[in-house]
């Protein structure tokens, strides 16, 4: 389905990796990848599960620094020719902002889980777009969470850079639209990956999740990986701007 088609993964950290997920869906359909990395800690988790994909490519980035974002785009141009399809998986905030009251959140805990996990969305489909123009088009793919839309406890100020992150997909599809790429994001139900691990909670919220979801059970990575798949895909040519919920319809639950 994709073969031929080239596409940029951020936010791998290991096999557990939402990230990591969505590239194997990719690449199953035969997308090539290129994946990026955040320090030398992470470089050689990255490195050795780009490795199991055949021709990936592997650049360094930090999403907060603007010259960092330049360069990795470049190497792309440079290597691949073009980018169909750019998977945002990044989203941080500081440990003691995700513990506590929302309300104690300081203005540099606010900068920060706004930056990195809402504003790098923005430079990365800024600096990916050219890219993409050069094959008629392509799809930009970001993850989210219902702590976007209705209070989460524990997800703090990470609920409030999520709602920011959900409407820059709006506003960055209507911007791109002329331009043949869609915007779209993927509202997935808690998956036990390594930043959830930092949520206050967690273990309970799973099994609340699995307890409460029409289909009574959490999400599986391989469900989040194929909707990935169908919105880098043809089959979604008609969608962008969505929020997508793939989270077993927890989302439809009221009291």
């Amino acid at each position: 389905m994709l073969q031929d088609k080239t596409g940029i993964v951020f936010g791998v950290a290991n096999k557990r990796s939402i990230a990591w997920a969505i590239a194997q869906a990719l690449a199953g359909a035969g997308m090539r990848l290129a994946f990026t990395y955040q320090g030398e800690r992470l470089k050689d988790n990255v490195e050795e599960l780009a490795a199991t994909l055949p021709g990936s490519l592997l650049y360094p980035c930090d999403v907060g620094a603007d010259a960092e974002i330049t360069a990795v785009f470049a190497g792309v141009g440079r290597d691949l020719g073009r980018l169909d399809t750019l998977v945002h998986s990044v989203a941080y905030a500081r440990k003691e902002d995700l513990e506590g009251e929302f309300l104690t959140t300081d203005r540099e805990g606010f900068r920060v889980a706004h930056d990195v996990s809402a504003y790098s969305l923005v430079a990365l489909a800024r600096a990916a777009a050219p890219l993409m123009e050069r094959g008629g088009g392509g799809s930009v793919i970001a993850m989210t969470y219902y702590g976007a839309e209705k209070v989460a406890a524990g997800y703090n100020v990470m609920g409030v850079a999520k709602a920011s992150l959900e409407a820059s997909v709006r506003y960055l599809a209507a911007d791109l639209g002329p331009r043949n790429i869609r915007v779209n994001a993927i509202s997935a139900g808690p998956v036990n990956t390594l930043a959830a691990r930092g949520i206050r909670g967690f273990t309970g919220m799973l099994k609340h999740h699995a307890e409460r979801a029409p289909l009574r059970r959490n999400v599986e990575l391989r469900e989040v990986g194929d909707t990935a798949l169908f919105l880098a895909s043809p089959m979604s040519s008609g969608i962008t701007g969505e929020v997508v919920h793939v989270d077993c319809g927890y989302f439809v639950m009221g009291v």
